[in-house]
């Protein structure tokens, strides 16, 4: 491949060039050697390492799974070292098993460790209820977006786990956002290159605003509307079947 100096670009040139475009992120995302570490394994390992820091990071593990997704999906478009469509499939697999996990966590520890302890945060029987009844209702807004919002994409399996979302309905809207999310950075990074960690960044900054926008604001309405919650709540939970979810 010709370079614009005339000179011969390779294969190692182009590792080079992505690597660097990766690393330009670093500073923005707070990670250094351990993204450097997760960087340089793509080449290698291929699908594997992104299916793996993705699952992790969706079952609650800190890790950089978008910036790996990203830098995956440029390695692809410069080197053609990688097929789009593996790094896609692996990303989007790993969103869905580590979200699985997650749930399994949250559905297995979160509820018995909220009620020990939740009194410490103000979390009292009632109020779990409450929020059990709100995710029963809205969770799989929170399950779907979650994807796409940094923060919330470590925790929204475990709470959707915890707050004993009902697993059919977890387990669609988990596929849906994880094959989105993928898709979207994925293919979007193939297709605009470096410009995507521009638009990644803005985007992300948007939606974690309004994420504790709509987060403060709801939980002054919970607040305000409490005995009315607990009361619908507590006729649909009485409701249900025993050993539903």
């Amino acid at each position: 491949m010709k370079g614009t100096d005339n000179q011969v670009v390779g294969p190692n040139s182009a590792n080079k060039n992505f690597v660097n475009a990766v690393r330009a992120r670093r500073s923005a995302n707070g990670w250094s050697s351990l993204l450097d570490t997760l960087v340089n394994l793509i080449p290698a390992y291929g699908p594997w390492i992104i299916f793996g820091v993705v699952a992790l990071e969706s079952a609650g593990v800190p890790l950089p799974g978008e910036t790996i997704l990203v830098g995956a999906a440029l390695l692809a478009g410069t080197t053609g070292q990688l097929s789009i469509i593996a790094v896609v499939v692996a990303a989007a697999a790993g969103a869905i098993v580590g979200d699985g996990i997650g749930y399994a966590a949250g559905r297995r520890f979160g509820l018995p460790m909220l009620e020990k302890y939740g009194h410490y945060i103000h979390l009292d029987k009632d109020r779990l209820l409450i929020g059990r009844y709100l995710f029963f209702q809205y969770g799989s807004v929170v399950v779907f977006v979650g994807r796409f919002v940094a923060v919330l994409r470590m925790f929204a399996a475990l709470l959707a786990g915890a707050n004993r979302m009902p697993w059919g309905r977890f387990a669609f809207f988990n596929a849906s956002g994880g094959i989105c999310w993928a898709s979207s950075f994925g293919f979007g990074a193939h297709a605009v290159g470096t410009a995507i960690y521009k638009i990644s960044e803005v985007f992300s900054l948007i939606a974690f605003i309004l994420f504790i926008v709509i987060g403060f604001t709801l939980s002054r309405v919970i607040r305000h509307y409490e005995p009315i919650l607990l009361r619908r709540a507590e006729r649909v939970f009485s409701n249900r079947p025993a050993g539903a979810p």
